[in-house]
């Protein structure tokens, strides 16, 4: 467990220092490229990482919406269901959201524990809420939300993340939704530039 945490507290010193430097990175690997590669493979390469860049970047903005979607129905059912503390839970619904697999269950433990110390009933009614509101988010709303910000279909997104998970656990899931989202854009244009 502390080798794990170790080396998960040096990858992110490392990304840090990677996105500081990155136009200079980008600056010398475009030296390279086209110092040592044919030109036309320089192109697709060119051609992949932007892909890849707006894959990522469309699928972070995705999850952000996502989240801030998941929040707001989760206050407003709250509200629906007069419980306590809907703003504050919804909020942090929509904050633990954004927490591949182990965010749902964060979040509703904690939830669950405030609306608790007022009344067990409650709890358990928001729990039940919790558990239909998840599960209409995972199978509906994450795969139109995430899917139409990245450019893949619904059920690719569903099937991104079910083989990502198996694949990779966690990691996987989080990864899989934008590589399967750049492997389908790369392949889109592939097959529409052909004559």
């Amino acid at each position: 467990m502390f080798s794990t945490v170790v080396t998960g507290l040096v990858a992110f010193i490392f990304s840090i220092y990677l996105l500081a430097g990155k136009e200079k990175i980008a600056r010398q690997l475009k030296l390279l490229f086209s110092r040592y590669l044919p030109k036309k493979l320089t192109n697709k390469i060119y051609y992949v990482s932007r892909t890849l860049d707006h894959s990522f970047h469309s699928f972070i903005v995705g999850q952000c919406t996502e989240a801030v979607v998941l929040g707001i129905l989760c206050m407003l059912g709250m509200f629906l269901l007069r419980l306590p503390y809907a703003a504050m839970i919804g909020c942090l619904i929509g904050f633990t959201a954004l927490i591949p697999v182990a965010g749902a269950y964060i979040g509703a433990v904690v939830g669950v524990f405030m609306i608790f110390t007022v009344s067990p009933v409650q709890a358990l009614i928001f729990l039940i809420y919790l558990s239909v509101l998840q599960q209409l988010e995972g199978n509906l709303i994450y795969p139109r939300i995430v899917g139409s910000s990245i450019g893949l279909p619904g059920i690719w997104v569903l099937a991104a993340v079910t083989v990502g998970g198996g694949v990779m656990g966690i990691a996987g899931m989080f990864l899989g939704v934008p590589l399967a989202a750049t492997a389908y854009q790369l392949l889109k244009h592939d097959v529409q530039s052909k004559p």
